[in-house]
């Protein structure tokens, strides 16, 4: 190791980013430095370096935030962690853990918080420093390229559901079957849901039928909404959307039955109309869900590492990150695009 490290790297918002060869940084107290095996590109990733967002990251920055690999060295005052240890960086790179939504496991909403491949430097490098008390355990000798979307795509989606309410035997619909779509998918079954699943894709609906989803609806068709409801007898309990499509956010609410939920983690720009005579007296509950907790991560790896999720990746090497992000911008991604550290354009 001479001391450098290969990384993709935003200089300006808008355009493609460059691969650059920069010093490997040194873990300050409680951090560690991870070399980087694979990461999952994430449609916020796309966001962040088009600079979509209000709040702009800060540049230059390195992006990514799905990122597997194992622990290079340890920071002082790390004890839990040593090198040649499996971890994951997830999004949320650490939080206050003072304030109420910390001490009550909402650290994904501490206004404190900062993001991995946004306020600071993520994945997209060989090698990325992480908060040695917010990285996901992962197995020895694990799949990284499999592992890393769950450590976004994989939460989110699993975190998502379970913010429905909906119980085991009880009807979901996933609205949207990309990257946390085609996860979701796998979540729901393997928590005892039926599945029904919509997208305008109809590479992604025969995804949907390969996954096992019971009921499959094209949501341009114009009964689309008539056969969601019909097949769930009357309305899922929940909706989990996903999609990034004010149209999506709208349907979903003719998808669910009374007193159902709508878990939205999509984030299109934009607003949608909420009819508030339908809301008020069939008890619809709209929801944000955003990412999950250390503990839902540790459970959405749980679950993916006992072969109940796998997710779908297509690998690329680093020095075709820009060639992913055009394929995410444009809706060809099926799945999850993985930047994988061993291979070599």
């Amino acid at each position: 190791m001479d001391g450098t490290m290969r990384a993709a790297v935003a200089h300006r918002l808008g355009v493609p980013l460059t691969v650059d060869r920069l010093p490997i940084p040194t873990p300050g107290p409680g951090e560690i430095l991870v070399r980087i095996r694979a990461s999952g590109v994430c449609h916020t990733d796309l966001h962040a370096v088009q600079g979509d967002w209000p709040v702009k990251p800060a540049l230059p920055f390195i992006p990514g935030h799905e990122g597997a690999g194992t622990v290079a060295t340890v920071g002082a005052g790390v004890k839990h962690l040593r090198p040649g240890d499996s971890v994951g960086i997830a999004w949320l790179h650490h939080a206050c853990g003072r304030c109420e939504y910390c001490i009550t496991g909402w650290e994904t909403l501490c206004e404190q918080q900062r993001n991995s491949g946004y306020s600071v430097n993520g994945t997209f490098s060989e090698y990325a420093i992480a908060d040695a008390a917010y990285v996901a355990p992962l197995p020895d000798r694990c799949d990284f390229v499999g592992l890393a979307p769950i450590l976004c795509a994989g939460v989110t989606s699993y975190k998502g559901i379970r913010e429905t309410e909906a119980r085991p035997g009880e009807w979901i619909v996933i609205s949207g079957i990309g990257g946390l779509g085609h996860l979701a998918i796998q979540y729901a079954q393997a928590m005892g849901l039926h599945v029904a699943a919509i997208d305008v894709s109809e590479n992604k609906l025969e995804l949907a039928r390969s996954l096992g989803a019971e009921i499959v609806v094209n949501a341009n068709d114009i009964g689309a909404l008539e056969d969601v409801r019909r097949g769930t007898g009357g309305g899922a309990q929940g909706v989990l959307v996903t999609a990034v499509s004010p149209s999506a956010f709208v349907q979903a609410l003719g998808m669910v039955r009374r007193k159902g939920t709508i878990s939205l983690v999509g984030l299109p720009p934009g607003e949608f109309a909420t009819p508030i005579f339908d809301v008020v007296l069939k008890r619809i509950t709209l929801r944000g869900s955003i990412v999950g907790n250390r503990q839902d991560l540790a459970e959405a790896v749980a679950i993916a590492v006992s072969g109940k999720v796998q997710a779908m990746v297509e690998p690329y090497p680093l020095d075709q990150v820009n060639v992913v992000l055009d394929r995410l911008r444009v809706g060809e991604i099926e799945g999850r695009a993985v930047l994988d550290m061993s291979l070599v354009a």
